[in-house]
């Protein structure tokens, strides 16, 4: 008889990547269809990201990837002892376009960017 196969062990990065990935998908349901998802950084005068990607690094880091509100590239590298994220209903971007709704290709694996290290 062959022994079951032990089940994969998440780092907690993960745990925490695949939990945040679900509170977008859950936020973008609530969306009007002119609104986008953004991340505000909690006790900080930083400002809004507007999410183009989320990542982790095993054991304990998130990276969350996109443009800030002027369009610039940005990326918060973060302890998930320290995530505290605000997410925000922002107007899309480009009102010509559908507004993008990321939560859904995240959750199916989209890491973002074209080096696949979910930057934009």
């Amino acid at each position: 008889m062959a022994k079951p196969a032990k089940p994969r062990v998440k780092s907690a990065a993960e745990w925490a990547y695949e939990r945040v990935i679900l509170y977008i998908r859950d936020f973008e349901g609530h969306l009007n269809a002119d609104q986008e998802v953004a991340m505000g950084f909690a006790g900080s005068d930083a400002g809004v990201l507007r999410i183009e990607g989320v990542g982790y690094s095993a054991p304990d880091i998130l990276t969350f990837y996109g443009r800030d509100e002027d369009g610039a590239k940005t990326q918060l590298i973060q302890h998930i002892s320290q995530l505290s994220v605000m997410l925000h209903a922002r107007p899309q971007a480009d009102p010509t376009e559908a507004p993008r709704r990321i939560g859904f290709r995240l959750n199916a694996g989209w890491s973002g960017g074209e080096s696949g290290d979910g930057s934009a």
